[in-house]
């Protein structure tokens, strides 16, 4: 008696597409997401790598009678033994223990503020509070020169009026500090206001239901859910703050040049007048390492105290 064969499935003749081996992909496709990131890597290490690691090998020369000459470690052993930068360390030291928590708990407040209900318009205040970060440094600065101006600045004219005399603003020490604080709150505080706003409007309402049930009032309840809700963008405002401080140049350079008396003189400014001033850039390539060294142990400092501790 015949056999009658069964032919096979259309199915069974067909191999599993994921039985393919994968060497027939084509190269191309396998070169494609490395051929994509090229543009990006060759532009960061022409522009980040190759700057970052010449200003490093710049710090281990000296220029004397125009010809540079290796000194290894001196340009680090000099900062020790310089006043200037100490001078400059000191007035940056204060900005960032000073005006950076002032500026961020006004960030905090005006961030609630923006965030109630009860305030009509609040896409226009957003904008309007926002709005500084948009100004140009070098703009800004020019504009607070001007307003500062002890004989014809709009802010002296305005305390004349009120009977107070002309307040020396950019020649007096202190005072210059002071408008050095005041230029940085104005510009920067939107900016945090608005980060931190993004975060406030994630924490969700039921925790507020909650500690209302509770009993919690206004304040405890902003102690007890509003500052840990916002406790991730509080640490990545104060890390940027912290950041920006240690570097901030243009503020004081436009303002007073650093003066006067070095009263306003950062390490930014220190590091320029090295470098473009007497032209020393061996030792102007070391501030910037021991600057960079300073601002990742005060980054790894706050991750600690300001990070998630779970």
């Amino acid at each position: 008696m015949p056999v009658t064969q069964i032919p096979a499935s259309p199915r069974a003749r067909t191999p599993q597409r994921s039985e393919r081996p994968a060497r027939t992909r084509p190269r191309a496709r396998r070169l494609a997401p490395y051929l994509f990131i090229l543009p990006a890597a060759i532009l960061f290490a022409t522009f980040k790598l190759y700057p970052i690691g010449w200003s490093f090998f710049l710090s281990l020369f000296k220029s004397v009678d125009g010809v540079d000459t290796y000194v290894g470690l001196d340009n680090y052993s000099r900062l020790f033994d310089d006043p200037l930068f100490w001078t400059a360390l000191k007035n940056t030291a204060v900005i960032l223990v000073v005006q950076v928590p002032v500026m961020l708990a006004l960030a905090t407040g005006l961030a609630v503020a923006l965030n109630s209900g009860l305030l009509r318009a609040r896409s226009i205040f957003r904008l309007g509070f926002f709005l500084p970060m948009v100004t140009g440094l070098v703009a800004y600065g020019v504009i607070f020169s001007v307003l500062l101006n002890q004989q014809y600045g709009l802010v002296n004219w305005m305390l004349s009026g009120v009977g107070i005399e002309g307040v020396p603003w950019l020649t007096d020490p202190r005072w210059a500090q002071v408008s050095l604080g005041l230029a940085l709150t104005w510009h920067y505080t939107g900016y945090n206001a608005v980060i931190l706003l993004a975060r406030l409007q994630t924490i969700p309402g039921e925790l507020y239901d909650a500690a209302s049930v509770d009993g919690a009032g206004t304040w405890k309840s902003f102690l007890h859910v509003t500052l840990p809700g916002l406790r991730p963008a509080i640490l990545l405002t104060t890390v940027l703050s912290t950041i920006g401080t240690l570097q901030i140049f243009d503020e004081p350079y436009i303002l007073t040049r650093g003066g006067p008396d070095n009263a306003t003189l950062t390490i930014g400014v220190y590091l320029y007048q090295n470098a473009f001033t007497y032209f020393d850039f061996g030792y102007a390539s070391a501030i910037a390492y021991v600057l960079a060294v300073l601002i990742g142990v005060l980054g790894l400092i706050q991750f600690r105290v300001l990070g998630d501790k779970s």
